[in-house]
């Protein structure tokens, strides 16, 4: 429980870095209200198409009697709007990543400047990084479709797909956005996507600390924005501590200490 409240408090202090440098604030919101502009809009095309997408996707259904014919198809208007919200809770960081890599790289180095010790770079070019980027957030977005997709079937459960399905949403979610937002400092520090995963389940307590509460926030869509310069920051501050070597026990050996046969 102690990593899930540190990965927590990592949450809560790259907000204060960002807010307490009101530049990379500014620097970071843009790539997030360009993103926002367009899943806003094909959120509303979600809502205002979901009937019908749905009526579509059950033709077998259209001689039931009510209500068994409306309860059908208004649950799944439900389950389709939030199999999609949930979609765009990932892919929302993935895209706006991938329009503001050059802002979100300057900024996590800023904060691996500001907290001291090394800044590690890259080396590569700007081409280079999008198109890993692009490819990583690819092979991320696969995994969190296949999740979904057995998540979305899981909810028709009774009871357990109202309750228990949703907040495996939101870890699912939370797990993978944070994989997302820590890859900039990580990829600086030369780890490919398969290194990133193994060193994310290490410490996975601490992962879900800082991912989750940031899914449910990223919900609602103006407050994405204005997190997502202190949600790069705060995962630039949680690679920092993921990579740092172990602490080693600075006493010296006891003279006294016995010694076993």
């Amino acid at each position: 429980m102690s990593d899930l409240g540190a990965g927590f408090g990592y949450l809560i202090k790259g907000q204060r870095w960002a807010f307490g440098h009101g530049r990379w604030f500014g620097f970071g919101l843009l790539p997030a209200l360009i993103t926002l502009v367009l899943y806003a809009g094909a959120l509303t095309g979600l809502g205002y198409g979901g009937d019908d997408f749905v009526s579509w996707a059950t033709p077998f259904a259209d001689d039931w009697s009510s209500p068994w014919l409306g309860l059908l198809r208004n649950t799944l208007v439900v389950l389709v709007f939030v199999f999609g919200m949930f979609l765009a809770v990932i892919t929302f960081t993935a895209v706006t990543l991938l329009v503001g890599q050059p802002f979100y790289e300057s900024l996590s180095e800023e904060v691996d400047r500001t907290e001291g010790g090394e800044v590690p770079e890259s080396g590569l070019p700007l081409w280079r990084e999008l198109w890993i980027s692009a490819r990583d957030s690819v092979r991320i977005l696969v995994r969190v479709a296949l999740y979904g997709v057995l998540l979305f079937a899981l909810g028709f459960i009774p009871v357990v797909g109202q309750t228990v399905i949703p907040v495996l949403g939101f870890c699912v979610s939370g797990y993978f956005l944070s994989e997302e937002l820590t890859a900039v400092a990580l990829q600086r520090r030369g780890m490919v996507l398969k290194d990133r995963l193994t060193l994310l389940r290490g410490r996975r307590m601490m992962v879900l600390g800082f991912g989750v509460p940031l899914a449910l926030a990223f919900v609602v869509p103006f407050v994405a924005v204005f997190l997502m310069p202190g949600a790069v920051a705060g995962a630039t501050l949680l690679a920092r501590e993921l990579t740092a070597p172990p602490a080693t026990d600075p006493r010296p050996a006891s003279p006294y200490t016995l010694q076993k046969d």
